[in-house]
């Protein structure tokens, strides 16, 4: 077996203990003689021999990872203090940008226990989500002295809510505590440099603008969709743009493939065309303030614009599996964040059909990009939409019209937007006219929005679906790939 096909065998077999084991949850050892048994059955070469076990190795590795990072979580000290009904005293510090929804403001607090509180343990503890009023204001860094119920977060029927907190090592709740300030931020950071930045262009931004172009450019640009109301949440839910609201794997990788092919469009060679690429999503990433969520999707897109650059799909296929094997190593609760799974499977995508798509498309004119759009939405939404309708139970039926007439602007409004608040901080007579551009270009993509949203059967809902319903898809869609390379004997699945 060649160096190649085995290292990414290796890192696949990684990647599917993971996911195994977060989704049956069986026990290691009797997986680890189940599979050997089985490896020894299909031996043919002493090679082979060896890939194989290596292989079933690896997949016990990953079971071992997550297994070992639920134990962690479920011995976290502070889960002893959940439900007894009590208040408890703790002191730490804003470990995240404060979130505003509506009245209300949420605080992903980092427990650093001095003595003299409440908990017996000692330093850093865990995190726990804080619900307060909406004023007074708290800041990124500052330290908290706070009084309130520690609890378990909720699991609904239809959303698990506790483990969408413990991906991120949140693994309490608290609602409206008492919050009393300790004695400012703890020192200055990176982090913090950025947030205030952030919030610096989102106040320049509302100066220009009002709702609702206010509130879709700050979900656009920052990731910031409390502003937005639940009525265009609903709208942007029924026509298949709800990615435009979040910083997504999914929605960077597609600009990245857009932003790649508008710099070739307009002569750059390719080297040139990665470059310019690389920068602007690098600086998009830090100016959304630096989020994890947002890094793991810089990282996506940086990883598919490499592929792009060197002209060969089976590296881009390798720098996706390495990134979601060390991604799945520092934090292996990733399998539950289905924004995880969206970015992987929309980079897929773009991997194999893109192409594909794209020679079905050569005919139609390369006047905004629209051979581009049409082929990177097809191919994204191609391998995405069980998994949305798994985790969602809703197909936007008018999905892929509506995103091919808004995506060919989602990369200039980007730079325009920023631009804007740039523009506000130093010239605010130029920023001032900007801003009607801006707006024009806003209020057309919620016009498509809204006249899609207001189409009668714009969506099908279908509720309760089984995951083996997933294996029905994604079995032939991978059969359908093998074939494919098989028949144009290109083959770089597995090269």
């Amino acid at each position: 077996m060649a160096k190649g096909k085995a290292f990414l065998c290796f890192c696949l077999a990684f990647i599917a203990g993971v996911f195994f084991d977060s989704l049956f949850g069986l026990e290691t050892g009797l997986v680890l003689g189940i599979l050997f048994v089985i490896a020894f059955l299909f031996l043919k070469r002493e090679k082979e021999t060896i890939a194989i076990v290596f292989c079933f190795l690896f997949l016990l590795f990953g079971i071992s990872r997550h297994q070992a990072a639920i134990i962690k979580a479920e011995n976290n000290p502070l889960r002893e203090y959940n439900n007894l009904g009590q208040e408890v005293i703790f002191e730490g510090r804003v470990a995240r940008e404060p979130v505003e929804i509506n009245d209300r403001l949420r605080l992903t607090v980092a427990v650093e226990n001095p003595k003299n509180n409440s908990f017996r343990e000692q330093g850093e503890l865990g995190k726990v989500l804080v619900t307060t009023t909406r004023y007074p204001e708290y800041q990124y860094g500052e330290r908290l002295r706070i009084k309130g119920e520690l609890k378990e977060p909720p699991v609904f029927e239809e959303f698990n809510y506790k483990n969408y907190l413990l991906k991120e090592g949140i693994v309490s709740v608290v609602y409206w505590p008492e919050i009393e300030r300790t004695g400012g931020k703890q020192g200055k950071s990176f982090l913090g440099f950025l947030l205030a930045v952030k919030k610096r262009m989102v106040e320049s931004l509302n100066r220009f603008l009002s709702p609702p172009q206010s509130a879709l450019l700050e979900a656009l640009l920052f990731g910031k969709e409390e502003n937005l109301s639940s009525a265009w949440k609903e709208k942007l839910n029924l026509t298949g743009t709800r990615h435009l609201a979040a910083v997504s794997g999914m929605n960077i990788t597609i600009i990245s493939a857009l932003v790649f092919n508008f710099f070739l469009l307009l002569g750059c060679w390719r080297q040139q065309a990665f470059y310019f690429s690389l920068i602007l999503i690098c600086a998009y990433v830090l100016l959304v303030g630096g989020q994890a969520s947002a890094i793991r999707a810089g990282i996506m897109g940086i990883l598919f614009l490499f592929g792009q650059h060197l002209g060969r799909l089976a590296v881009s296929l390798r720098l996706l599996v390495m990134a979601a094997v060390l991604m799945l190593w520092q934090n292996p609760l990733l399998t539950w964040d289905v924004g995880f799974q969206l970015s992987c499977l929309a980079v897929l995508g773009l991997i194999y059909f893109q192409p594909m798509f794209s020679r079905f498309f050569v005919k139609l004119p390369k006047f905004l990009m629209i051979r581009e759009t049409l082929s990177a939405t097809l191919a994204a939404q191609t391998f995405t939409l069980p998994l949305l309708l798994y985790n969602f139970g809703r197909i936007p039926l008018l999905s892929l019209f509506a995103n091919v007439l808004i995506i060919p602007l989602l990369a200039p409004i980007t730079v325009m937007g920023f631009c804007l608040c740039l523009l506000n901080a130093f010239l605010p007579f130029i920023g001032q006219v900007f801003s009607w551009l801006v707006w024009l270009f806003s209020s057309y993509i919620l016009l498509v929005i809204d006249l899609f949203s207001r189409i009668k059967f714009n969506s099908l809902v279908i509720t309760n679906v089984h995951w083996f319903w997933l294996v029905v898809f994604y079995c032939p869609l991978t059969g359908f790939i093998l074939f494919r390379e098989k028949k144009l004997k290109q083959p770089f699945f597995l090269q």
